[in-house]
């Protein structure tokens, strides 16, 4: 022991098994590129103690999670420090159930503001070789780190949650009005559209119907006999849980496959709907797109605020698409940035040791022949 004391000759009886699971604000998708940014919600839901065991704490009687967690509402986390948000440790008379406890608590945990390696966790807990005990180093690549990673909320779930999300504002906006408040949203005298509300899904991934786009279309109506929308009943959805008037911040719809969805919108920048299946953080679109947000073809962002350690190329330079042309360094690692195309080096916008904030243009690619 550290301080020259001895272990007993015994080692302590042991009870039940506890899996732990570090939450990174990270993309695993892309490399397990670090993410930056504000917290705007970190809470684990069954918490029963944090940081460590309170005398007498009966973890058989409780919960059985623990949270060890380095960061709250409203933190930034910053590139100058490893991502690691948290640890989160589930204790269980099983290991099936363990790992049934911590999926659970990592299903329904608000986290929003970055990127996490959340998905993937859950779906290592969730998959019966996990559970069967069949894992080694090459778990991840034997069952592929892209379905492994993928966000756990599917298009039926995304879909909804932007039509709920589409009504909480209705009905925010109705609460606001200060002429003619009274009046459904959306009201007209001759009903010529539906009404329709954008929003961005944030966390970069597209439905199976917009596969080159995270821009998600909602149309709807409110009549007389409720809420209408063509493309949902089209599917045999059940929207009898989702009401104009407010009572989207918890809803229910029942698609055709049977299942029941339940979710909750949390009023939070950006608005995020919760639901067991997982997370959809939506930011609603701007009506027209600004001139700011525009990018030339083959211009390369800075995925992240750093330091530019090394640039491999100059204006002028012939390159071939995957070629690094520099290096990015943020939280301890460095990142490589590729060409995105074959093409010419038209513009350099950095130099080496340059501290760069997230978005800037670093270079534009433009493409042979274009």
């Amino acid at each position: 022991m550290a301080d020259g004391g001895t272990l007993d000759d015994d080692p302590p009886s042991t009870a039940g098994h506890a899996i732990e699971v570090r939450l990174y604000a990270e993309d695993p998708a892309e490399k397990y590129q670090p993410q930056s940014g504000t917290l705007h919600r970190v809470a684990v839901p069954g918490v029963a103690t944090e940081f460590k065991l309170p005398p007498g704490f009966d973890v058989a009687g409780s919960s059985g999670i623990r949270l060890d967690c380095g960061v709250e509402d409203g933190s930034v986390v910053g590139t100058h420090y490893d991502p690691m948000l948290a640890k989160v440790i589930a204790w269980a008379p099983t290991r099936i159930e363990a790992t049934r406890r911590l999926a659970a608590a990592l299903r329904n945990a608000a986290i929003h503001g970055v990127r996490t390696n959340r998905a993937l966790l859950v779906r290592i807990l969730e998959h019966p070789g996990f559970q069967a005990g069949d894992t080694d180093t090459a778990f991840l690549d034997r069952h592929g780190l892209a379905a492994l990673s993928a966000p756990l909320a599917d298009e039926e779930a995304t879909s909804l949650s932007a039509l709920a999300g589409a009504l909480a504002l209705a009905a925010d906006n109705q609460r606001a009005a200060t002429v003619l408040a009274g009046l459904p949203s959306g009201w007209r005298n001759v009903v010529s559209q539906p009404q329709h509300k954008s929003f961005h899904l944030l966390d970069g991934t597209a439905v199976a119907a917009q596969e080159t786009t995270d821009t998600i279309d909602v149309f709807y109506r409110v009549t007389r006999d409720g809420l209408q929308a063509d493309a949902f009943e089209a599917r045999g959805t059940r929207l009898d849980g989702i009401r104009p008037g407010g009572a989207a911040d918890r809803w229910r719809a029942t698609p055709l496959r049977g299942r029941t969805l339940r979710g909750c919108c949390e009023r939070r920048s950006p608005r995020v709907h919760r639901l067991p299946l997982g997370p959809v953080p939506l930011e609603t679109a701007g009506r027209f797109p600004s001139a700011d947000d525009q990018s030339a073809p083959g211009s390369l962002l800075a995925p992240m605020p750093g330091s530019i350690v090394r640039v491999a190329v100059a204006e002028g330079d012939e390159v071939v698409v995957g070629q690094p042309l520099m290096w990015l360094e943020a939280m301890k690692m460095q990142h490589q940035i590729n060409a995105p195309v074959t093409g010419t080096v038209t513009e350099l916008n950095v130099t080496e040791q340059q501290q760069v904030e997230v978005g800037v243009v670093l270079a534009v690619v433009t493409e042979e022949n274009s």
